[in-house]
């Protein structure tokens, strides 16, 4: 089994901006070492008379013609809008510049 030690443990979850409580950090290490092990038996396996793939199966994508069909108008489509700004849906910000939280 790969035991991974507490410090390394906390080392990963500072890089990953992770905070953990002292009962997360021992519940993870058991946790993580079993997905290192995991990893670490897929890296034994003989691939050297394996082609390399981006996907194991060959696909072909379809297109179609672009068809134009009924559109919605802007009024249309902001009418069931909980929240609407400038003529846009106006939605919570999911991305903060660092300390505007």
């Amino acid at each position: 089994m790969s035991d991974l030690t507490r410090d390394q443990l906390t080392h990963l979850a500072q890089l990953a901006h992770v905070n953990l409580t002292e009962e997360e950090l021992d519940r993870m290490s058991g946790e993580v070492s079993k997905i290192l092990d995991s990893v670490a038996k897929v890296q034994e396996v003989d691939t050297k008379h394996v082609m390399p793939t981006s996907h194991p199966i060959a696909l072909t994508n379809v297109y179609r013609d672009d068809v134009v069909g009924p559109v919605l108008s802007q009024h249309e489509a902001l009418t069931g809008a909980p929240e609407v700004e400038a003529g846009q849906f106006k939605v919570p910000a999911i991305l903060h510049a660092e300390g505007d939280r």
